[in-house]
């Protein structure tokens, strides 16, 4: 990621197309287009920066889809927009995800891949902390329905463990202010959650415990990503709202 903007780029494409391969298969999708639509959306969007308004219209298409799937881990029946609108949140979700975390590190107009650091930083905190609070104190269930393994408990210590990252991560980089990263470790906590539970929610549709085998003991890649993925329209909302501000 600190070789080069390019080099940084096609690491997140690589990433993205098997996320992409592994997600068209939990949602059954057998079309390669979506295979296509990622790198011109990283090439037009991310890269080339296509200006504000664009960007805009996007991001706000990707919020939404991103709050119909977390309104839809309510719902005790499949939900359209997980089992018949298929290419709705494979675009505004899944492909979305890639393109906003490629555009993360340019929030201040010039490429600093230590943020997107700082950014995965925050959510492995998250899940390590929630896994430790919630597999010695966890009682409560957070949504069993769709995560028998989550605890409120373990939601609360992953959110104690991004806000701890985020005072050392403020010590290390000279980025923002302690405030703003404290800001982005809630952020990150609470939409890494719920992007957690909408990869539960499609697992459970689909019958499956693992997204796929790619690391034994792990899963697949989806399963790794999948809080970065959900979280990265709301973090790249979050910091340009910053920019704009100051």
């Amino acid at each position: 990621m600190y070789t080069s903007r390019e080099l940084f780029m096609m690491l997140f494409l690589i990433l993205g197309l098997q996320t992409l391969r592994e997600y068209k298969k939990l949602i059954g999708l057998t079309s390669l287009i979506p295979y296509l639509l990622l790198p011109i959306s990283l090439l037009l969007i991310s890269y080339y920066y296509p200006g504000d308004i664009i960007i805009n219209i996007y991001l706000g298409g990707s919020l939404l889809v991103s709050i119909l799937l977390a309104k839809d881990l309510r719902s005790t029946t499949n939900s359209l927009l997980l089992k018949e609108q298929k290419y709705i949140p494979t675009v505004f979700y899944i492909i979305s995800g890639f393109v906003f975390l490629t555009l993360i590190p340019f929030s201040q107009d010039i490429f600093k891949p230590e943020i997107i650091v700082g950014v995965f930083v925050l959510i492995w905190c998250n899940d390590t902390f929630a896994y430790i609070i919630g597999k010695s104190l966890g009682e409560k269930k957070l949504l069993e329905r769709v995560s028998p393994k989550k605890t409120i408990e373990g939601f609360f210590g992953g959110l104690l463990g991004a806000i701890i990252a985020s005072f050392i991560i403020f010590t290390v980089l000279d980025l923002y202010t302690l405030a703003i990263w404290i800001a982005l470790g809630i952020i990150i906590s609470v939409s890494g959650t719920i992007g957690d539970l909408v990869q539960s929610n499609y697992k459970r549709q689909a019958g499956v415990k693992d997204s796929g085998n790619l690391m034994p003991g792990h899963g697949g890649l989806y399963d790794r990503l999948d809080s970065a993925i959900y979280a990265s329209p709301f973090i790249y909302a979050f910091l340009q709202l910053i920019t704009y501000v100051s």
